[in-house]
């Protein structure tokens, strides 16, 4: 009788612990999930801080350079796109990210694109308006950048989580999934051409 009673406490021992690690195993990917989703606002937030200062920039820009009217309305097409893609926290896949970079790609090209032709009107750049707009914005260009690096780093600690032996178990059942990445644009790779 000594063995079995026995025999049932070990098994009911590592029942519990099984259990008990599952849990810990569960709480620990939902934690580092909620990292994932809460460094994609930073990301968003960021991005809407650039959003934001675009009208002020572009109205600025107008009162200067009236015959740019073609590069302004660009910027603000590329803002409206940008704004629009707008991601599910708990659908950070990568043809989600890649959406959401391309639409925020567009706008810092149409922003590099509006910068350049600045250069054309002295009288713009030496604006206080627009120096402290160029300064704030290359100031969230740097945030952006930090973020995405932030982003990627948690998405990669989930990643591995999900994807190791033995939690992956503990993941598939609760149905986690792999979190997308940014990723450096094509052009990024080519070094640009300066011109004097």
């Amino acid at each position: 009788m000594k063995k079995s009673v026995l025999g049932i406490i070990i098994v009911v021992a590592i029942l519990a612990l099984f259990v008990f690690w599952g849990i810990g195993t569960y709480n620990n990917l939902v934690s580092k999930e909620e990292a994932v989703k809460a460094q994609w606002a930073n990301v968003e937030n960021v991005y809407q801080r650039r959003a934001d200062l675009i009208p002020n920039l572009v109205a600025t820009v107008k009162g200067y350079a009236t015959h740019e009217e073609k590069t302004l309305t660009e910027v603000v097409e590329a803002r409206a796109k940008a704004t629009q893609v707008v991601i599910n926290p708990s659908k950070l896949n990568d043809a989600n990210v890649s959406a959401y970079e391309n639409a925020q790609n567009g706008l810092t090209g149409a922003l590099s694109r509006l910068l350049v032709s600045v250069e054309r009107y002295p009288d713009l750049k030496a604006n206080q308006n627009f120096l402290d707009l160029q300064s704030q914005l290359e100031g969230t260009e740097n945030r952006i950048a930090v973020e995405r690096r932030k982003y990627n780093e948690v998405a990669q600690q989930f990643n591995t989580m999900i994807r190791s032996f033995p939690a992956n178990l503990i993941a598939g059942m609760g149905k986690f999934e792999i979190k997308g990445y940014f990723k450096s644009t094509e052009s990024a790779s080519v070094a640009p051409i300066v011109k004097f």
